[in-house]
């Protein structure tokens, strides 16, 4: 893999909260149109700070974050490009805030300037696309949780992403919620990162995966 072609490009990222031994020593990734990774680690381990790097939500002591091809360092700079990672947060009801699911999965795309009815239509076809027509109008308090975290990548779907970023998916889904997860992920024509503890979910969503031991990724 080309850096020229990455989506996503880290190099030598450092990272220590405060008070704390450093999480990241040198941590090296590539994500290009045909990544689908998985990411395996103990807790700890930092797999959700390099999320947060990704997203600009923390900001790494040392190394270069490169997204689409341009360097992030300053909020400013993620502003622009965090729309086109879609990142799913691991408690769904940290996403999910709209009385309706129409509302929820509308809201990204209206805050970028869409149209009330260019958003209706991307509504339609993200919820129709993902089997999930007959939620539009359900109140989004009243879902289950593995119905929260379908509408939750519906939601990072909805602003076209171009790469899918998920942090632990299958966590508190039970069995019948993770295969219709499963399902929907797996047939996405898209660059993916999912950080999981699921082996077997991974398995059968993933094309590669990466463990991170002692501040950095290792193959599998």
């Amino acid at each position: 893999m080309s850096p020229t072609d990455a989506i996503i490009n880290l190099q030598g990222i450092r990272f220590a909260y405060p008070k704390r031994p450093e999480v990241l020593k040198g941590l090296d990734l590539l994500v290009d149109g045909t990544t689908r990774l998985g990411v395996v680690g103990s807790n700890g381990s930092g797999k959700t700070t390099l999320l947060s790097i990704i997203m600009g939500l923390i900001k790494p002591q040392a190394g270069r974050v490169e997204i689409l091809g341009r360097l992030r360092e300053r909020e400013a700079d993620f502003k622009d490009v965090r729309p086109l990672l879609g990142f799913v947060f691991q408690d769904a009801n940290d996403q999910l805030f709209c009385p309706t699911v129409r509302d929820d999965v509308a809201f990204g795309p209206l805050n970028l300037g869409k149209t009330k009815a260019e958003a209706k239509e991307i509504v339609a076809e993200t919820l129709a696309d993902l089997g999930l027509s007959n939620f539009a109008d359900r109140i989004t308090y009243d879902l289950s949780g593995g119905e929260k975290k379908l509408v939750a990548v519906a939601t990072a779907l909805a602003l076209r992403p171009k790469v899918l970023i998920m942090d632990e998916p299958t966590t508190f889904l039970d069995v019948s919620a993770v295969a219709r997860l499963e399902a929907i992920v797996a047939k996405l024509d898209l660059p993916m990162v999912i950080v999981s503890h699921d082996a077997p979910f991974l398995e059968r969503v993933v094309t590669s995966r990466l463990v991170m031991r002692e501040g950095a990724l290792h193959p599998a």
